[in-house]
Order: C-alpha cells, then sequence, then structure tokens
C-alpha cells in the first residue's frame, strides 16, 4: 500500500491506515462496520481522501453526513441506496459516514442528548444493516468510541475492525480543563459527564451550552465562569498545539474572555475580572497587538495589586506580563526594573524551586540578551532551563523553550557549534509535543536557519525557511510580526545566494 505519501503519519497511524485497507479490501459486498477514530478533523478528511484515491478504482466511493435532528446511520444509509440506483444494483461500494462528531453530548434540557439519541438508534437498527452489503466506515471521535462501546453495545458487538488514528490535535475538551466548568453546570448537565472518561465532551457543546443560558437570560457568576473557562479552553488548545485552527480559536478564546470580562464588571467580581483581563490581553501580546495590549496589562496589575496586595504571587504574574509587553516593544529601561520586581517576589512567595521562577529567571535573561549583556544572561538561561527540566521533565514544552533561548543566546556569541545541538533538541521536542503546525515549531525552524545561514550553510537553510513560513503563514497569518521576521530573514537569505541580484 502506498502510504509513503502521508509524510505525517507515524508509525502507529500508518498502520492503522494500512489496516484498514486491508479490511476494506477483504469485506468488498459484505456489510462491514468499520470504526475509524480520530479526534483531528483536518487529519480524518486526508486519510479519507488518501483511502478513496487509492479505492477508486476498484470500489465507487460514497460519503454520507448524519442528520443531527434525527441521527440514524440506518435512515442515513437507506436514503443513500434509495437515491443511487448502482447500489441497488448490488454494485462494489465501500461507505464513509461523519457527523458523529457534530452530535451534542450534554443533553442541555432535553429529555435525551443527541448522541444517546443516535446510540439508541444503532442499537434498535443493528439487525437491519444486513441490507447494505457494502464497507461501511463510520467515523467517530475518541469521546463518541467510549460512549459507543457503552450505549450501543449490541452495535459494537458487530464490529469488523476499530483503527485508531493519534493526533495532538482534538476537538473534545479534556479531563484536565474540564474541573473549572464542573462549578457552573447543574446536576444534571453534571450526570452527563463520566469521570472514567478522559475526553469528557466535545467543545462544541460547551458552546452551545453558553448560548442556551444567554437565551435564558442568567447574566450570573456561573455564566461569567463559563465564558472564562472556555476563553481558558482555547487558550489551552493553542499552547498544547490541540488547536484545529490557530487563528480561529486565538478570536474565540479572546471573544469569550470578553464576555467574561463584560459580565465580571457588571457583577463587581472584581478579582476575577483581573484574572480574565490578564489571560485576554496576553492573547493580544502573542497576536503582535501591543497597543491594545498595554491599557489592560495595566489595569489588571493595578486591579491585582489594590485586592491582593503588592506581595502576591498573582501580581508577580501581571508585572512579568507588563515587562514583556515592554521587551518587546523595545522599551529595554521600563522593563527591567519590572522584570527584577517580579523575580524577586516569585523567589519570597513562591521559593527556589518554582515553574514560575523559571518563567522569570528566562523572561529576565532575554531582556540581558536583548541588551547585549550576554555574561549576565547566561546563568539565567541555565538556571532557568536546569529548574524546568527538574520540575516539569526534560520532555516538556517550556524544557524546550529553554534550550532555544540558551541556543539563542551562544548564536548571539557566535557560539555556533554550541548552539547547533540545543536548536536541534528544540526544535525535536516542539514537533514531538506540539505537532508540526504550531508557533513555535516554526520559529524554532527559523532560528536554526539563521543559525546555517549565518554559516554560509544556505542550502541547509532555505528549506527550513521555506517551512517555517509555510507554517507562520497559515497559522499566524501573512501579517503576524512573526511571519514578517521569517520572510524577511528568507529574503536576505535570497540575497546572500544572488548577490550579483543585489
Amino acid at each position: 500500500m502506498a502510504t509513503e505519501e502521508l509524510l505525517d503519519f507515524d508509525a502507529q497511524n500508518k498502520d492503522a491506515y494500512e489496516a484498514l485497507i486491508v479490511t476494506i479490501e477483504a469485506k468488498e459486498q459484505a456489510m462491514s462496520l468499520l470504526i475509524a477514530v480520530c479526534d483531528d478533523l483536518n487529519l480524518r478528511e486526508q486519510i479519507i481522501a488518501k483511502y478513496e484515491a487509492e479505492l477508486q478504482p476498484h470500489f465507487r466511493l460514497y460519503r454520507i453526513t448524519l442528520a443531527r435532528g434525527e441521527p440514524s446511520l440506518y435512515d442515513a444509509l437507506a436514503q443513500l441506496v434509495q437515491n443511487e440506483e448502482y447500489l441497488r444494483q448490488g454494485g462494489k461500494a465501500v461507505i464513509t459516514v461523519t457527523g458523529s462528531e457534530q452530535l451534542y453530548f450534554l443533553k442541555l434540557e432535553n429529555e435525551r442528548s443527541e448522541q444517546e439519541i443516535f446510540f439508541g438508534y444503532l442499537q434498535w437498527t443493528r439487525e437491519a444493516l444486513r441490507e447494505f452489503p457494502y464497507p461501511i466506515i463510520l467515523w467517530v471521535t475518541n469521546q463518541m468510541l467510549v460512549n459507543l462501546i457503552k450505549k450501543a453495545p449490541d452495535f459494537w458487538s458487530w464490529r469488523e475492525g476499530v483503527f485508531r488514528f493519534v493526533s495532538r490535535k482534538t476537538i473534545t475538551v479534556s479531563s484536565q480543563d474540564i474541573e473549572p466548568i464542573r462549578l457552573a453546570l447543574n446536576e444534571s448537565e453534571l450526570s452527563s459527564i463520566n469521570d472514567d472518561n478522559p475526553y469528557f465532551l466535545p467543545i462544541e457543546d460547551l458552546q452551545q451550552l453558553i448560548q442556551q443560558k444567554e437565551q435564558q437570560g442568567k447574566k450570573d457568576s456561573s455564566l461569567a465562569t463559563l465564558y472564562f473557562s472556555l476563553g481558558r479552553i482555547y487558550s489551552n488548545r493553542l499552547e498544547r498545539g490541540e488547536f484545529q485552527d490557530y487563528q480561529k480559536e486565538i478570536v474565540l478564546a479572546i471573544e469569550y474572555y470578553r464576555k467574561a470580562i463584560e459580565l465580571q464588571k457588571e457583577l463587581g467580581l472584581e478579582r476575577d475580572l483581573a484574572t480574565s483581563l490578564n489571560s485576554q490581553t496576553y492573547l493580544y501580546y502573542a497576536q503582535g497587538r501591543y497597543n491594545e495590549a498595554e491599557p489592560l496589562f495595566q489595569q489588571a496589575l493595578e486591579l491585582r495589586k489594590r485586592l491582593l496586595g503588592e506581595n502576591h504571587p498573582d501580581v508577580a504574574t501581571s508585572l512579568n506580563n507588563l515587562a514583556l509587553l515592554y521587551k518587546a516593544q523595545g522599551r529595554y529601561a521600563e522593563a527591567e526594573p519590572i522584570y527584577q520586581q517580579a523575580l524577586e517576589l516569585c523567589k519570597r512567595l513562591l521559593g527556589e524551586d518554582h515553574p514560575n521562577l523559571a518563567t522569570s529567571l528566562s523572561n529576565l535573561a532575554k531582556l540581558y540578551k536583548a541588551q547585549e549583556r550576554y555574561s549576565e544572561a547566561e546563568p539565567l538561561f541555565v538556571q532557568a532551563l536546569e529548574l524546568r527540566k527538574r520540575l516539569l521533565g526534560e520532555d516538556h514544552p517550556y524544557s524546550a523553550t529553554s534550550l532555544n533561548n540558551l541556543a539563542l543566546l551562544y548564536y548571539a556569541q557566535g557560539r555556533y557549534a554550541e548552539a547547533e545541538p540545543l536548536y536541534q533538541q528544540a526544535l525535536e521536542l516542539y514537533k514531538r509535543l506540539l505537532g508540526e503546525d504550531h508557533p513555535d515549531v516554526a520559529s524554532s525552524l527559523n532560528d536554526l536557519a539563521e543559525l546555517y545561514r549565518s554559516q554560509g550553510r544556505y542550502s541547509e537553510a532555505e528549506p527550513l525557511y521555506h517551512k517555517a513560513l509555510e507554517i507562520s503563514d497559515r497559522v499566524l497569518g501573512v501579517n503576524h510580526p512573526n511571519t514578517n521576521i521569517i520572510r524577511q530573514n528568507l529574503a536576505e537569505l535570497r540575497a546572500n545566494m544572488n548577490p550579483s541580484n543585489l
């Protein structure tokens, strides 16, 4: 089988794909239920397109989507057969079924959830599926799979195979993100959530739950919590590389934080307001919207000082964020005392062994590096790296960031032989932990390419710049500051390679 074209497939996904193809070919003109599992809709579409192209010479390929109101697999198949003479004549076909990922898990004040209706249909109509002598590939998410096994056991027992495709990206809310939302749910909604299911519910369920509460006119603290929690979920997805669409989800995160801020102001929830302001503003910073970010960072800092006092870890966080903004704007003289104040607070309040201390050390070191104060920056970078490795582990995105920061320092000093292995190690960590389509991967590729360019290794640098630019264009957008930097670096490389064209 020609799986070599699927360059982003790891070994597990290649094995699953091969097994799926073999099973389809072995079950032609026989009813066979094939369960394909994938949480990444983009990856799913690539896989479907791949197997349809591979099977095209031997089968006629069909796709159907489950109806939201009446999600009956049998009805969807029967309607397809009714409309297709080829199927009624017994032609060789493969039918792909999608849409289960759109079905709500929460009941949302209905007697049954859309997923429960779907599982009920699967149980009731299992025998009738014999009418369809074709391989039927039903695509589900991991969240759907867990519930399908429990709630449609008869249907499940008929499966010919389960084919799991793994991806960091997902459309479900993880167990680590659900806890703050529990406080905003009622008993009926909580009863829908199963503690032993790590794939708790589709993210769209939370959007629908919020919309329902908005329509009911319930402007209370639980709605504010839902707004903030969904904003935080989207933020976490961006940081962990779980997003389906980076630009869309950063906009959604900002929007839900904005709604939380408005309601928290209305309800006088000042402590929560400071947290929401800080979270929303950090996303403005990530987008390069520095002028919008500054007054909001300052507002969050003043709120926290007034509510919590000068000596509080949250105040240190706000100080760090404000200094981060000043540093990005080149306002080094303003950033330095704020960074130093944040660092002293972290040491005094959190102790010497805390991840936040590593962040403060790293931020101050980056400021020193920008000012070419290399001898002051290096021990701070090294200390931050050692802290993160010990507290978070070597396989953590923040540890990768510390490796990359130290490599940047060595590069700035011309210590290329020391920088290169650190860049490469950071890049491999980012790819493995965050996935190929992440802004940190683009930045890391750019940094390594810069090193190669400085050494005259142009043929090695060029593909890295192209890959970095392709990721940054698609994920961050063509006008993002990071994208512009990579584009400029690529232009400089071309000038280096073709000096006669200058």
